[in-house]
């Protein structure tokens, strides 16, 4: 067992875990983070995206251990506990109503590259999110509700709203 030690949506933990458990495991079966979901367990889909120490990573291809020390942030902590639409993160609520989802399965993954993608391209073109989203799969969509929901987001923050 290995001793970690990391901060998952503001919370502070301390743990021993086997040095081979993957963070969406962690995440899921030790903190209830349920949220961010076990998609491929190759890298393939993204749809286990999380942030650690504010950069998108594919939770399924990075050990717990790995992250010792950091910061994690999940799709349940980019909005405080309980938060209607009103308190989500631009993101999501521009996801809500684009209605940039169908199955869902995908749309933590999706969410947090679009975080992590506006965040560096505040600004971008269609172009642009298409490239930042490239590896995150939608079996369901077609993309263009999800293109056109991360273009509304990034107006909707350049607004300040």
């Amino acid at each position: 067992m290995t001793r970690i030690r990391m901060n998952v949506d503001g919370v502070a933990y301390d743990d021993d875990v086997e040095p081979r458990l993957l963070l969406v495991h962690y995440l899921r079966d030790r903190l209830g983070r349920t949220g961010t979901p076990v998609g491929c367990d190759t890298s393939n889909c993204g749809a286990c995206t999380v942030h650690l120490d504010g950069k998108a990573v594919k939770s399924c291809s990075v050990l717990a251990v790995q992250a010792d020390g950091g910061e994690v942030t999940t799709i349940q902590g980019l909005a405080p506990p309980n938060a209607n639409s009103e308190g989500w993160h631009p993101v999501q609520r521009a996801f809500h109503e684009r209605h940039a989802l169908q199955c869902g399965y995908c749309t933590p993954g999706m969410i947090m590259a679009a975080v992590d993608l506006l965040r560096d391209v505040p600004d971008p073109t269609e172009e642009q999110v298409r490239e930042g989203l490239e590896g995150n799969l939608c079996r369901c969509t077609g993309y263009q509700n999800i293109v056109d929901a991360v273009l509304d987001a990034a107006s909707s923050m350049k607004a300040g709203s």
